[in-house]
């Protein structure tokens, strides 16, 4: 009889690092995912660019990266000036549980970033893109609700910090509540293949990175409590899904890594005086300036500060408070500002990808010799800026794939992603270096994540180069003994899944 075929969990820590999981390893927080880490292959993980959620994700899925799937952020273009939509899918690429699927292997989804399930042979409870997302089959969230005896929670709310023990309240809710619904889903469809996100992790990572990055003494019991809700739903998620028999691997994953938010680069304003981005009769946000002046000089004293901050905790987060907090302070986004800016002689602009500039494709239209002129000018000038260390890319040099007509003409990688580019006019000057207090969050992505591989066959190695998100998808096909679609650019690791097998 020819040995069974090995089946693959895969749990998805959004935003993971080393920088902070190998500190709470050590400390005793997280004893599942030590064990995984001790007893098996441990590397970084290198995310695509820009590494964020939805091209991250996507690309791990299918393999392919943004430049094939043409997708470099949540959202794209749709229509005209100051308008987008989030990304729709990354069909008609299929994704590595499509593959498996075809081929008569049950597999199950848990909180990947899809609007709605659709037909396989198994399972799907999208997440993250919209509220109450149908499942597949149709009937399985009112089944799931059921047996949990409670509704399935959506993506947290914004955070505000007078409510910051309901937040995390919510945040662990979610982990715990993502074990069990795994647990009840592996018990009735026995995936040979499973995928489960937490979301929440990279979520309260944006918001008390500072806390965080103080190891465990600096964490608030909040945080500590959240931070074993993790592991414990891994270990539960993992125990049920070895449970089912058979040979299998736990592949811990992230799509990206996480940092120190450092400063905000506005690429906006940058352009706006270089002169690439112009204004109807000059005007851009006066009464905005003028406030975003009076806001940065309230951080200098503490009376001032703590009565700025305690103000914008509560106008953020619902659309009413949203509406005062624009009367007062004037129009600052990119969509609301889009109407001031003169398109007919604006050159370029950053929307709606943070880290890209785009051509102005609202004007008559330039030729692809003063495209390039444009790019290369613009290179030039980020290259030399004295401010910040500006990195630029444009998309061939860093994608394999040639659906590039939803890209930027360029990326911007700023102080090594510790500078967060920003598309909207909040500020009078490009380079906000000393980030205020009341900005939303301290944390930031980061290129490297991580990848932990533990189980049947799976040998303790630690590698300190990274490894690509892209090899992913060929090594969980190969490792399922599915044969890896011609052309992806991932390099499959299955031989060092195997090893002690073999």
């Amino acid at each position: 009889m020819p040995p069974a075929r090995r089946r693959v969990l895969v749990l998805g820590l959004d935003g993971g690092t080393f920088d902070l999981l190998d500190p709470l390893m050590r400390n005793g927080t997280l004893p599942f995912l030590r064990s995984l880490s001790e007893g098996g292959l441990r590397a970084p993980l290198a995310s695509v660019y820009p590494p964020k959620t939805i091209p991250a994700w996507y690309s791990f899925a299918t393999g392919l990266d943004p430049g094939s799937l043409g997708i470099f952020g949540f959202t794209e273009p749709d229509g005209g000036p100051g308008r987008s939509k989030i990304v729709q899918s990354f069909r008609p690429a299929e994704a590595v549980w499509d593959h498996l699927s075809r081929r008569g292997i049950p597999v199950g989804l848990i909180n990947f970033p899809l609007r709605s399930g659709y037909p396989i042979h198994g399972f799907v409870v999208p997440g993250m893109l919209s509220e109450n997302p149908p499942t597949y089959p149709t009937t399985l969230r009112a089944t799931l609700e059921g047996s949990l005896g409670e509704p399935l929670l959506p993506e947290l709310p914004a955070y505000r910090g007078t409510d910051r023990a309901n937040w995390m309240s919510l945040a662990t809710r979610g982990v715990e509540q993502r074990g069990r619904s795994a647990e009840l889903l592996c018990e009735q469809y026995k995936p040979e293949f499973l995928f489960v996100l937490f979301r929440e992790t990279d979520r309260v990572q944006h918001q008390h990175w500072t806390e965080l990055s103080g190891g465990a003494g600096a964490m608030g019991a909040d945080l500590i409590g959240f931070w074993k809700a993790v592991d414990a739903a891994c270990a539960r998620i993992d125990r049920v899904f070895r449970a089912q028999g058979g040979p299998a691997v736990t592949l811990v994953v992230s799509d990206h890594g996480h940092g120190a938010a450092k400063a905000d680069f506005f690429t906006n304003r940058w352009l706006a005086q270089e002169g690439y981005l112009k204004f109807k009769n000059g005007g851009s946000g006066g009464r905005r300036r003028a406030v975003s002046r009076l806001l940065l000089l309230s951080e200098k004293f503490a009376p001032s500060r703590w009565a700025v901050r305690a103000l914008a905790d509560r106008l953020r987060g619902r659309a009413s408070r949203e509406k005062v907090a624009k009367f007062l302070a004037g129009e600052a986004s990119f969509e609301s500002m889009a109407d001031r800016i003169d398109w007919a002689h604006t050159t370029a602009y950053s929307y709606p990808v943070p880290e890209g500039i785009y051509l102005n494709r609202y004007r008559p239209p330039m030729s692809a010799a003063e495209k390039a002129q444009v790019v290369a000018e613009i290179r030039r000038k980020l290259g030399a800026y004295t401010d910040a260390h500006v990195e630029t890319f444009v998309p061939s040099e860093i994608y394999q794939g040639q659906q590039l007509e939803q890209a930027p003409a360029l990326l911007l990688k700023i102080d090594d992603l510790s500078t967060e580019p920003r598309m909207d006019f909040s500020y009078p000057e490009p380079m906000l270096r000393e980030r205020p207090g009341f900005f939303y969050g301290s944390g930031v992505h980061r290129m490297n994540g991580i990848l932990i591989a533990a189980g049947d066959g799976v040998r303790p190695t630690v590698e300190t180069e990274p490894r690509s998100l892209l090899d992913l998808a060929p090594t969980i096909l190969e490792t399922m003994d599915v044969p890896v679609p011609p052309g992806w650019p991932g390099h499959s690791f299955a031989a060092l899944l195997s090893a002690a097998a073999a």
